[in-house]
């Protein structure tokens, strides 16, 4: 975990005039994400704040957790405002948690994912599918999700920054789960929509709905209208290019109304036609420096 000067990190209120700002555009949902957003304090404050803009000028928030200290802020995230939720979750295997997330947390991960249900949250399951560690063990994690009424997406490898250089190695496309499932449960197609890239699947056998995120062997760009600012600031409207603007600075600037509106005007503007994330023989390759965790799913 990189711990950055406080200077550095937008505050909790430098969020929420950020969050007024992209309302004010006609921005209706909105995700906080991370890294891990639990972690904050107060972000129950913002949480509670954002919570009352649902139902008008918001027509959703949630948030995307590893779970770790959901257990904890499930009651108080469900009576802020947040209605649903995604956990990342790549294994149901003690060892294996331990080695990809560099702790023994899975107990802790799944106590999380039981409070969330039991405050009335729907929870959906983040899945990396990762050619070598979890790829046999993808239809235990969906049947067990769906069992317990949880929706499941799985996700390609990202090629992003040095520190995932190692799950490039385990790039494993979907194209290839996809068939290892149908030659066990029927799969037929959903037009369930949830502003994001997933493309979902009804499983007959489990009564559940599986989504899939395919950047690279099925760009789904063209269908994309979400932009990301990261803790610092830096808004980022591709995931997988190196376009930014510098948020925290309009933010701090003299005239922070007339700023931001400019800093988000030159955003749409910049928005790229498609990300430049690629393949080559040997898997998925880094189509920049910048992590995942810095920028946020």
């Amino acid at each position: 975990m990189t711990f950055l000067p406080k200077a550095e990190v937008l505050s909790l209120e430098e969020l929420y005039e950020m969050s007024l700002g992209f309302m004010a555009r006609g921005i209706r949902k909105i995700r906080l994400t991370g890294g891990e957003p639990l972690v904050r304090r107060e972000m129950i404050d913002l949480v509670r704040s954002l919570g009352r803009h649902v139902g008008a000028e918001l027509d959703e928030l949630t948030m995307t957790t590893n779970g770790m200290q959901l257990a904890a802020h499930a009651d108080a995230l469900a009576s802020a405002g947040i209605r649903r939720i995604n956990v990342s979750l790549d294994t149901l295997d003690r060892d294996r948690f331990a080695k990809l997330a560099r702790r023994d947390g899975l107990q802790q991960v799944l106590k999380g994912i039981v409070a969330a249900k039991a405050a009335g949250l729907a929870v959906k399951l983040n899945t990396v599918a990762l050619k070598g560690v979890n790829e046999d063990e993808i239809p235990k994690i969906m049947q067990w999700a769906h069992g317990e009424g949880h929706d499941m997406t799985l996700i390609e490898v990202m090629p992003l920054g040095e520190v995932d250089g190692d799950r490039t190695d385990h790039y494993l496309p979907l194209t290839v789960v996809k068939d290892a499932l149908d030659a066990q449960f029927i799969l037929t197609p959903n037009e369930h929509r949830t502003g994001g890239p997933a493309r979902y699947f009804d499983v007959v056998e489990t009564g559940g709905r599986l989504g899939m995120i395919t950047p690279l062997t099925s760009n789904f760009c063209d269908g994309c209208n979400r932009v990301r600012v990261t803790a610092t600031g830096q808004l980022y409207p591709c995931l997988g290019g190196n376009e930014q603007i510098d948020i925290r600075a309009a933010l701090r600037s003299g005239d922070p109304e007339v700023q931001l509106n400019r800093a988000l005007d030159e955003a749409i503007r910049i928005k790229p036609e498609r990300h430049h994330f690629r393949i080559d023989k040997a898997g998925a390759e880094p189509a920049q420096e910048r992590h995942m965790s810095m920028t946020g799913g």
